[in-house]
């Protein structure tokens, strides 16, 4: 048993890491957006585009993703994809155009495609369901690490070697934790345990296609699958990009200060995604209505973001900032809301599901807010008045997103 329980943690801990890189790397453009722009010859349009490419290669490999991970396994799928994310930095971080840049990004955004799904697939088959919203919240929380290293530290490490050769070091990092958790990774445990694993499992790709279609015909995947769109969406775009600028750019921060904020976004997530997690578990026992709180909250905080007067003191921004992080990282509750309404052995495609359309959201509020900010403000893309409407419509899409969950069935923690 006390084997058994030290190989449960090991995994738990090298699979987080691996998703720990893939947020880093998502998150990395916040911060060195000024530097693109420059050595890629970018404008806001462009530079949405390469950040967005990221998310629209993650999301589009999600569709046969579940299939692969319930039919392959996630050790084998993890290991294979994450090498890819290691030539793809390589090659992004030693671009001299958008074409390379695109590329590269598009790399990263395969190579990291699986390694949320498959840590959450790990945890549906090594650990208790009742426990299942606390520990991804743990995931996410151990994630959001790498989030914060694409704040501070990143703007340091930048400083010290420049944009380039700062993602060659984490290509670097990414390759050793592969082989790590190659070795350490099982699928499944072996013996008795207590997790309870399915005694049937599709034997055929035509069963396995079969058990998609049902989920494709269950209400409540596209009413969970339309509010994840929405509040990733917007999330990942304020997060990952967009906050950046408009704090250099509008506010008038330096890259430094940009950066320390950015790092109390992800502090909130981390506080987040562990609260939230266990709130549904342990105290609430409710998937909908937690969800539905913390889009509600986000819609509020980035509606405040967009009226943000002039001359707004730094506690004001720390603040608000960190609210956007606390209640964005309550979003992981989906999964357990779309895994607790499926079968075990479906969990790995409801989830990747779910997860392309967090991803294809991000992907499409990403790019479009760069060109919804170009096409209403050719001349001030980048000004006040081009980021207050973009934020007052992410609020919006929020305040949808909200109204669309309340249709769904709520499921209990057991």
């Amino acid at each position: 048993m006390r084997k058994l329980l030290s190989r449960r943690w090991s995994i738990f801990i090298t699979a987080s890491l691996l998703f720990a890189l893939s947020q880093f790397y998502r998150a990395t453009n916040a911060v060195i957006a000024p530097d693109l722009v420059e050595d890629l010859r970018l404008d806001t349009e462009g530079l949405g585009l390469i950040s967005a490419a990221f998310f629209y290669a993650f999301a589009l490999i999600q569709i046969p993703l579940g299939i692969v991970l319930d039919r392959v396994g996630p050790r084998r799928t993890m290991s294979v994809l994450s090498l890819v994310a290691v030539c793809g930095a390589l090659v992004f971080s030693w671009s001299d155009s958008l074409a390379g840049g695109l590329v590269g990004r598009i790399l990263m955004g395969i190579g990291m495609s699986c390694n949320l799904m498959g840590t959450l697939k790990l945890l549906t088959l090594w650990f208790e369901s009742a426990s299942f919203a606390t520990l991804s919240g743990i995931v996410l929380a151990i994630g959001t690490m790498g989030n914060v290293a694409a704040t501070t530290p990143l703007v340091l490490l930048v400083r010290w070697c420049g944009w380039r050769w700062a993602l060659s070091i984490i290509a670097g990092i990414n390759l050793v934790l592969v082989v790590i958790f190659y070795r350490v990774v099982r699928d499944r445990p072996r013996g008795e345990t207590q997790v309870s694993l399915p005694t049937e499992t599709y034997d055929t790709l035509r069963e396995t296609l079969s058990g998609m279609r049902g989920l494709l015909k269950m209400r409540e995947y596209w009413i969970i699958s339309c509010a994840a769109f929405f509040r990733s969406g917007v999330f990942a775009a304020f997060q990952a990009l967009w906050a950046g600028p408009y704090l250099m750019g509008v506010l008038g921060l330096d890259a430094l200060d940009a950066g320390n904020l950015l790092f109390l976004i992800n502090v909130g997530m981390v506080l987040g995604s562990l609260g939230w997690g266990a709130l549904s578990d342990r105290i609430l026992k409710t998937r909908k209505w937690v969800v539905l709180s913390v889009v509600l909250m986000l819609a509020v905080c980035l509606f405040l973001t967009a009226i943000l007067p002039p001359g707004t003191g730094y506690p004001i921004l720390a603040l608000l900032f960190f609210s956007i992080g606390f209640f964005g990282g309550g979003g992981i509750v989906v999964f357990a809301h779309i895994k607790d309404l499926t079968p075990i052995e479906l969990a790995g495609t409801a989830m990747t599901g779910v997860n392309f359309f967090t991803m294809i959201g991000a992907a499409l509020f990403l790019q479009g807010l760069g060109a919804f900010m170009q096409r209403l403000y050719p001349n001030a893309s980048q000004g006040p008045e081009a980021f207050k409407s973009a934020f007052i419509f992410c609020s919006v899409c929020l305040a949808l997103g909200a109204f669309v969950y309340l249709l769904t069935r709520d499921s209990r923690a057991k």
